[in-house]
């Protein structure tokens, strides 16, 4: 991730002492109708101590887990957990895909989830975790929850990106987030017009421009000035990053429009950055289009609380003194 986007996300996964491993004994085989795939950071202690927590969980109520095999070696599995190679088809025939880390193990989840169709259920370890579901503290209902099915799974709008250079396309691209649009040279301005629906709105110089999608609302747009957008609210969101214009405002658009941001030709090359996690160089005269994914992300939902009680507890904002609509 740039400098600019790891500012914007502002994640930092939570630590945990080490807890010695203590064998375990499933005491109902996994059945073969019920799979959950397990995504953990295996670097941060927090994460390998709750997987195992989840793991012994799961097992204990004769439901199967898979895990990549690339990973299996960091995690202190039994052997009657399933390891799989990476590739497009490892969460065929699971109910779940259970995330244990911060906002970019969430995201990184995001990316198994959309080309399956799988839900996602997110553990946050980390600061924030808008994307997540639940909290270290909250394993055990993470558990009960999957073992009675009792989740709900909502969709949430993605975007697709493509980006053209002389006419002819030259990457294509996704985020559940944001695509940013950045310089690539910190002293140096990249030279921008932004469009909305094939007519231009502004040009200007600064660190770039980010199109977000509602639920990248509250991460990287959040930073560089933009609104909170409820995740319920179909829509697209430009965002200025620290822009030297009297004119530079956040947008949001329609979801059916196409945003575009033109990189000047005569500015250095900047990059694009997907979710924080794919990024591709701009050269100058390169044009990134932007409009609502094709795919969604299907996330799983053990609490019916509104985005407003998240927004108030993630964020912990002041509330004494609210006295609420009179009865």
């Amino acid at each position: 991730m740039s400098e600019t986007a790891a500012a914007g996300a502002g994640v930092a996964e939570g630590a945990m002492p080490e807890t010695a491993h203590v064998p375990f004994t499933p005491t109902a085989e996994p059945t073969a109708d019920r799979t959950v795939f397990l995504l953990a950071h295996t670097g941060r202690p927090a994460a390998i101590r709750s997987a195992e927590l989840v793991v012994q969980g799961l097992l204990r109520s004769g439901i199967g887990v898979r895990v990549l095999a690339a990973e299996a070696a960091d995690l202190p599995l039994p052997p009657a957990v399933e390891r799989v190679d990476a590739g497009r088809d490892v969460l065929n025939g699971c109910e779940l895909l259970i995330v244990l880390g911060g906002d970019g193990t969430l995201l990184r989840g995001a990316e198994f989830a959309r080309v399956s169709g799988v839900p996602m259920l997110g553990v946050n370890l980390g600061r924030v975790g808008f994307l997540a579901e639940a909290e270290r503290d909250d394993l055990d209902k993470v558990v009960d929850r999957v073992v009675t099915r009792q989740y709900e799974v909502e969709e949430r709008m993605t975007i697709d990106v493509l980006v053209r250079n002389d006419g002819h396309i030259v990457h294509t691209d996704w985020a559940l987030n944001e695509a940013s649009v950045e310089k690539a040279a910190r002293e140096r301005l990249l030279e921008v017009v932004t469009e909305v629906d094939n007519r231009p709105v502004s040009r200007f110089g600064g660190d770039g421009v980010v199109c977000a999608t509602p639920t990248g609302s509250t991460a990287y747009a959040f930073s560089a000035g933009g609104p909170v957008v409820w995740p319920e609210v179909e829509a697209l969101l430009m965002v200025p990053i620290s822009a030297h214009a009297l004119f530079a405002k956040p947008l949001v658009t329609s979801p059916k429009s196409v945003l575009a941001v033109e990189v000047q030709p005569q500015t250095p090359h900047g990059v694009l950055w997907c979710d924080g996690r794919r990024t591709v160089e701009l050269p100058a005269g390169a044009r990134v289009e932007v409009r609502r994914g094709a795919v969604p992300v299907r996330l799983a939902r053990l609490h019916h609380a509104s985005f407003t009680d998240r927004l108030v507890a993630k964020f912990a904002l002041p509330v004494a003194g609210w006295r609420g609509a009179p009865h």
